[in-house]
């Protein structure tokens, strides 16, 4: 799976989770240098709290186009570790 925005590949892996449509990547499969930290943070009932990134691609900023859940609920352990997108992000195969 690849994860692109703004003709750029931000994230590639043979080994994401999926998750109520939502493909997570391995957090290392991620291109760090398009993540900055955002403040933004939701409230999931089963998985818990998620915490954003904004991605910084070619001078362009998609606010929140990422999300993980640094500390999830049992229920969720297995996207720990992983970030899914959204927000204009072309996920795929």
């Amino acid at each position: 799976m690849k994860a692109i925005w703004n003709n750029v590949i931000i994230a590639e892996s043979d080994d994401t989770v999926m998750v109520e449509g939502n493909h997570y990547f391995p957090a290392d499969s991620v291109k760090a240098q398009f993540l900055k930290k955002s403040n933004t943070n939701t409230f999931c009932a089963w998985k818990g709290k998620a915490s954003y990134y904004d991605l910084c691609v070619n001078d362009a900023i998609n606010r929140d186009a990422a999300w993980f859940y640094p500390d999830p609920k049992p229920e969720a352990l297995n996207i720990k570790n992983h970030i899914a997108f959204w927000r204009g992000v072309e996920v795929i195969q």
